[in-house]
């Protein structure tokens, strides 16, 4: 069919007078205005202007920055670390990279900081560009490159490693930008930005780009009670107005309509509805404990705007819909009940619901109206892939026959650049392709990076017309479009279905709007199952989000703590952190979660409501059932008892009364329901939440000093262990060694150790570190070169050489457990053993399900939150890719997704190379080469792939 070559317009940004004058520069017009005194000023003024680095950063663009932005520079060229808050898109880098050019005027460091490994390759290339190759290194989990140059990208997770091994290369470091600041409350990483900003040297200045969360104040006083003066600036005006509407089908067979979601009338009373301004503030705390916030800057703050209203003819058309889908149902329903009175049977039926848009009548229509190119925000993988096939399988196209065969031969370049053909033609290479240069493409995890990279370059020169992406898309890539669309307004969140929060949506529709080239972006949520016009208006009248901390003490931090400083200083370096400083702060924002857990359990319980019985009494025998087989039997197999048959006893009174709880389980009379596994699933749920809020009830109930009584916790369980030690305590022992030699515990793990084991257990003493109140034991050592979650049950299997027999393909077999995240239970399950279940990696996942049995039970003893599962999903895939298998023979009979499995594989690499180099601490020379042999056959092919070039990969 004819393909349609798409023209877009054009703007021009225009200089301001605000931009000038924050530039130093007073207008023509404005100069006869002014005394003989005040145009000395003003030339004055503008001459030491023009001496400013930020003056001469300035001049390398060629638009005008914008006054946040220049307020910002000035803020770093004096020597304040600085907080920006706004929106995306609205040119925060600008300010990250003046910190780099500071550095490199002064001939200091700068480190540039990301939230994922997309993010750093993609700056590293743009710092590549400006200031040569030879000036730029990359750290990434697996990659090392120029290490030692004064600009350095890297994930946080590498800047954090860095500070606790107190690496050289943080000499002479005076800048650090951190990007995507907000990703401090990411449940499971935010921490490590915590931990980097605390320990960062007082010399260094921080740049923090945020975006616009309702809480930045108090972010940004917290910033400046750790490290010193802080400017905070805040704006938020989005660099392109925003259109937000609706699309609504017709009608059976009809075309989408294009609603706006504001009612004109009430859009002018208001303005344009978009918020104007900016803010700049220091970041200091008056007496009285609050952010105080002294305006600095010539914009201020609007005024609360009118209220908008929604589109009655949104409505209007909406009732209509639901009255026709009403009397659809009426007229079914009546037809069957006629049916059914003639045959004598109930037929059953459908309940008719309003229709609703198809994706590719989404897209048609979007093409119609030139609101293309556009995002396409579907919460599902599996969605995103059949969004394009049902594309294709219309007939639609949206790229010119130019732009066809420029796709073509960009991919192309791309792709076999960096790939064999046989690895291309397994990942379906072909079809991916071909969607392409029709201008349909998908962007999620579950793709390989290259193919994600792809879809990125093309989308950025305008080529692909329609991204359909999860929200993963959203964080930082450089990918704004004319239009996003949103097809739900919640997403399955691993266990149930949650609205999206207004945070989210401002992060997604972000993205709509093109500076430069549009007038306007358009924000568009698809009509759908639940829709209510008066939810979407009050989420996106809200354009911030709250930021809360999840740091929390880890096994860890607490040795690298403990090696650089006493019990007491350590309590203070936690006391710093913004979990503490929140905990401080006012319960009311805790008691509202409190409540909303309340609503979610009650919720669960109506869902496993059983017509047979009490389910939660059920349930109850269920889980006494389980904590009698694991807990209880596992509480037995660790208490003393003072003779064999005592033990034996033990057991087979926990026999008997398993036996009476089975019964009672299997007499209940929710066991004969016929909804049990659906009422199981909620219940399972439910236990899960109460979990959560059980801990967070403790935590309302016991705030003050809450982070310091964990790592309290965590230091006697690494006591008891034998990863710390008292000093006082090891002098008392070794006073009396000669007498009572099994009074030392590590003379006791010295006599079962290996020898090489044996050796740092006899070098102890100058092979620890003193530290107050606890000394770390060369098991502590080990420890802290363990960054993994699961860093204490790393350190456990290699203490009790769970990897000895294993050969490279086995150790990166069984390492997967530690790594690979299951996306459903079944997954989680290892099917076939390599080798047998007899075999060398089955004793070893069996010995390594001992130690993490052990140290749950420990941990949970200490009332420690319960260690991470392992999962040994991966075993079967990561051995047969590590015995030079193919991609597809690799993921043979599994559902793991290519993606999936080149990022598990990264995240292996990187604990391999932590194994390697705590083998070496050890003195396990075996062990590290070993590992050493296992990174080389996992990185290979696809997964030795980090978008880079051949040049950046010799450095």
């Amino acid at each position: 069919m004819a393909r349609r070559s798409h023209h877009r317009k054009h703007t021009t940004a225009v200089a301001g007078v605000g931009s000038q004058l924050a530039r130093g520069i007073v207008p023509d017009a404005d100069q006869e205005n002014l005394t003989p005194a005040q145009r000395y000023a003003a030339a004055k003024r503008e001459r030491e202007q023009r001496k400013s680095l930020a003056y001469q950063f300035a001049q390398r663009f060629d638009f005008p920055l914008d006054d946040f932005q220049n307020e910002a520079l000035q803020a770093l060229e004096a020597g304040d670390n600085v907080l920006v808050a706004a929106p995306t898109g609205a040119g925060k880098t600008v300010i990250a990279d003046f910190a780099v050019y500071l550095a490199q005027q002064r001939n200091l460091k700068a480190f540039y900081t990301t939230p994922i490994k997309a993010l750093s390759n993609q700056k590293y290339h743009d710092l590549v560009a400006q200031y040569g190759r030879e000036n730029v290194g990359l750290l990434t989990g697996d990659i090392s490159i120029n290490s030692e140059a004064n600009i350095v990208v890297m994930t946080t997770e590498v800047l954090r490693n860095m500070l606790y091994e107190n690496s050289v290369t943080l000499t002479a470091l005076r800048y650090v930008v951190f990007d995507e600041i907000h990703f401090l409350g990411d449940q499971f990483r935010g921490q490590v930005w915590e931990e980097s900003i605390i320990h960062l040297p007082q010399s260094v200045k921080i740049v923090g780009l945020s975006a616009t969360v309702s809480n930045i104040e108090d972010f940004g006083a917290w910033i400046e009670s750790v490290r010193g003066h802080t400017r905070l600036i805040i704006s938020e005006t989005r660099p392109v107005p925003l259109e937000q509407s609706v699309m609504v089908q017709t009608g059976r067979g009809g075309a989408p309509e294009l609603f706006d979601l504001y009612d004109e009338a009430s859009r002018e009373d208001r303005g344009d509805g978009e918020p104007q301004g900016g803010d700049s503030r220091d970041c200091s705390r008056r007496g009285d404990g609050q952010a105080s916030s002294h305006a600095t800057s010539s914009r201020t703050k609007p005024t609360k705007p009118a209220a908008l209203r929604v589109n009655p003819q949104l409505l209007a058309r909406l009732r209509r819909l639901d009255d026709m889908s009403a009397r659809r149902d009426f007229d079914q329903h009546r037809r069957h009940s006629h049916a059914s009175s003639r045959s004598g049977r109930t037929r059953g039926y459908h309940q008719a619901h309003r229709p609703w848009p198809q994706r590719w009548e989404v897209v048609d229509e979007l093409d119609h109206r030139d609101l293309l190119p556009g995002i396409f925000f579907i919460f599902s993988r599996m969605g995103c892939e059949k969004a394009v096939d049902e594309c294709m399988q219309t007939g639609l196209s949206l790229t010119s026959d130019h732009e066809y065969r420029l796709i073509g031969e960009i991919a192309d370049e791309m792709a076999y650049n960096a790939m064999s053909e046989q690895d291309l033609r397994m990942l379906h290479y072909r079809s991916f392709k071909h969607a392409l240069q029709n201008g349909f493409a998908c962007h999620h995890a579950g793709m390989i990076a290259l193919f994600r990279e792809i879809v990125e370059k093309v989308f950025e020169q305008g080529l692909v017309k329609v991204v359909f992406a999860t929200e993963t898309l959203a964080l930082g890539i450089n990918m704004p479009a004319r239009s996003v669309v949103i097809e739900r307004l919640d997403k399955f969140n691993g266990v149930a279905r949650v609205p999206l929060t207004p945070g989210q949506y401002t992060q997604l529709t972000g993205r709509a709007g093109r500076r430069g080239i549009d007038d306007e972006g358009h924000a568009i949520v698809v009509d759908h199952e639940g829709f209510e016009p008066a939810g979407l208006a009050a989420m996106s009248s809200r354009r911030v989000y709250p930021l809360h901390s999840q740091f929390q003490a880890t096994f860890n931090m607490a040795v690298n703590l403990l090696a650089h400083s006493d019990l007491a200083t350590a309590h203070r370096t936690l006391d710093m952190s913004f979990a503490q400083w929140e905990a401080n702060e006012s319960a009311e924002q805790m008691q509202k979660e409190l409540a909303s857990f309340e609503e979610a359990l009650a919720g669960y319980e109506k869902a496993f409501a059983c017509d047979q019985g009490d389910f939660k009494e059920f349930l109850e025998l269920r889980l006494r059932l389980s904590d009698l087989e694991k807990g209880e039997r596992r509480r037995i197999k660790h208490t003393q008892f003072k003779t064999p048959q005592d033990k034996k006893k033990a057991l087979e009174r926990l026999d008997r009364k398993i036996r009476q709880v089975r019964q009672r389980e299997r007499n209940h009379p929710c066991a004969s329901c016929p909804d049990l596994d659906k009422h199981v699933q909620w219940g399972m749920r439910w236990v899960k939440a109460n979990k959560r809020y059980q801990l967070l009830k403790d935590r309302f109930e016991s705030r003050t000093g809450v982070v310091s009584r964990r790592f309290d916790l965590i230091c006697r369980v690494l006591e008891s262990l034998g990863y710390l030690r008292r000093p006082e305590a090891h002098a008392m022992a070794g006073a009396s060694a000669a007498t009572e030699a099994q009074a030392v515990p590590e003379a006791q793990a010295a006599s079962a150790a290996p020898d090489y084991q044996r050796n740092n257990i006899g070098l102890d003493a100058s092979h620890s570190r003193t530290a107050g109140t606890y000394e770390l034991t060369w098991r502590g050592e080990l420890l802290r070169r363990l960054f993994s979650e699961h860093d204490l049950f790393l350190a456990q299997c290699m203490i009790e050489d769970t990897f000895r027999r294993l050969d490279a393909q086995g150790l990166a077999a069984v390492l997967s457990g530690v790594i690979y995240e299951a996306r459903r239970s079944d997954e989680a399950r290892i099917r076939h053993y390599p080798g047998g279940r007899n075999g060398k990696i089955a004793r070893a996942i069996e010995h390594m399900d001992d130690v993490w049995d052990d140290l749950e039970y420990t941990v949970e003893q200490a009332g420690l939150l319960q260690l991470p599962e392992v999962n040994w999903g991966l075993v079967e895939p990561i051995f047969r890719w590590s015995g030079d298998a193919t991609l597809t023979e690799a993921l043979s009979g599994t559902m793991i997704q290519p993606g999936d499995f080149v990022r598990s594989c990264k995240r292996l690499l990187d604990v391999l190379g932590q194994v390697r180099e705590a083998a070496e601490q050890l003195g396990d020379v075996q062990l590290a080469d070993t590992a050493q042999q296992s990174t080389e056959i996992i990185n290979r092919g696809v997964v030795a792939y980090s978008g880079l070039d051949a040049q950046d990969e010799l450095e």
